[in-house]
C-alpha cells in the first residue's frame, strides 16, 4: 500500500496524462480506505473546473471587461 503523499501525487498526475493500470488500481484501492485523500481528490477536481470555468469567462471579456 502505497502512503498518503505518493496517492495525492498520483491524483495529480491523473488530470495531467494516464495513469497505468497499475496507478489506477493502486490509487482507488487506497481512495477507498482513506478519507483525507478522497477529500484532496474532490478538492483537486473543483479547483481545476474553478479555473477552467475563470479562463473561460475571461477568454470572451472585451478589452473594458476586467
Amino acid at each position: 500500500m502505497r502512503n498518503c503523499r505518493e496517492i495525492t501525487r498520483l491524483c495529480s498526475e491523473a488530470l495531467e496524462r494516464e495513469l497505468t493500470l497499475r496507478e489506477r488500481v493502486t490509487m482507488r484501492t487506497h481512495l477507498m480506505i482513506c478519507l483525507p485523500c478522497r477529500n484532496f481528490r474532490t478538492h483537486l477536481a473543483f479547483l481545476r473546473q474553478a479555473m477552467r470555468r475563470y479562463t473561460e469567462g475571461k477568454s470572451g471579456a472585451g478589452p473594458d471587461d476586467s
